[in-house]
């Protein structure tokens, strides 16, 4: 088995967190679940942005249509920062030198 593959069962029983909790975010496209050798499986890679639906959903009471939406506006939001950054760099560039970054 491939070492960057977390099996669903095993991390919701160490994380104490309902596996239909999993289903619910992979339905809605918020993670993705690999099958291997029969087992529902984690990309190690998503498991940050996994821990973080987490506390919405368990610490904050934010149901997965509420995550869906908060993950689409932080991501527009960065890129956003990203395109105020790259606008001031150009900015520089024409002579306004007074610009932070």
């Amino acid at each position: 088995m491939r070492t960057d593959l977390i099996i669903v069962d095993d991390y919701c029983q160490k994380c104490h967190i309902d596996p239909d909790f999993i289903l619910l975010l992979e339905e809605d496209g918020l993670i993705n679940v690999q099958t291997v050798d029969g087992e529902r499986c984690l990309l190690e890679s998503e498991l940050g942005e996994l821990e973080r639906f987490t506390r919405w959903y368990y610490d904050l009471s934010i149901n997965i249509e509420g995550i869906s939406v908060i993950r689409d506006l932080l991501g527009r939001m960065r890129n956003m920062e990203e395109e105020i950054r790259h606008l001031k760099r150009q900015l520089r560039l024409f002579g306004d030198s007074n610009l932070p970054l």
